[in-house]
């Protein structure tokens, strides 16, 4: 059995405070925030460790903090160990003009339809990706539909008039 201690202070020693920013645990599950020049790396560290075995990719998220100035796109990858039944997660963040992160896909197979899936919605670039296209929206489309860029409900409706409702 291993604890979130063991895992954080691995990487630590492993990787020092320089590629790790902290860590945060949340319902039992613990998170890392790691530089996107190192996520690779740890990644295939974790996946690689005999005593973690983190083999299993469960999701790839793709996330847009418009006010996190400097790393307004993340990428956050939830692993897990079928050998530990333990569940861990690393967080990189990079600014939105130059939204490069290095894909996972060459050992993490499934990756591969998870990374182009947060590239067609938030414009995460996977670099080394084998096939980065979109994968449910239509290739014409020229901007990334789940970033915060837009406002929540269009102006121009005219069913939203309060007078429609006697207001």
């Amino acid at each position: 059995m291993i604890t979130n201690q063991e895992i954080a202070d691995d990487l630590l020693a492993k990787f020092g405070e320089a590629t790790i920013a902290g860590f945060e645990e949340h319902h039992g599950i613990m998170s890392a925030f790691v530089t996107v020049d190192s996520a690779k790396t740890i990644i295939r560290y974790l996946y690689d460790h005999p005593g973690f075995q983190f083999k299993f990719l469960t999701d790839l998220a793709g996330i847009h903090y418009p006010d996190n100035k400097g790393g307004e796109l993340g990428v956050i990858y939830h692993l897990h160990s079928w050998t530990h039944n333990h569940r861990f997660m690393l967080r990189i963040f990079v600014p939105v003009e130059a939204p490069d992160v290095p894909t996972i896909s060459d050992f993490h197979l499934c990756a591969n339809w998870m990374e182009r899936e947060a590239y067609d919605f938030f414009g995460i670039n996977f670099v080394g990706h084998p096939n980065l296209l979109r994968i449910l929206n239509i290739e014409e489309m020229d901007y990334f539909p789940m970033r915060k860029e837009y406002p929540m409900e269009d102006a121009t409706r005219q069913d939203k008039i309060d007078a429609l409702f006697g207001r």
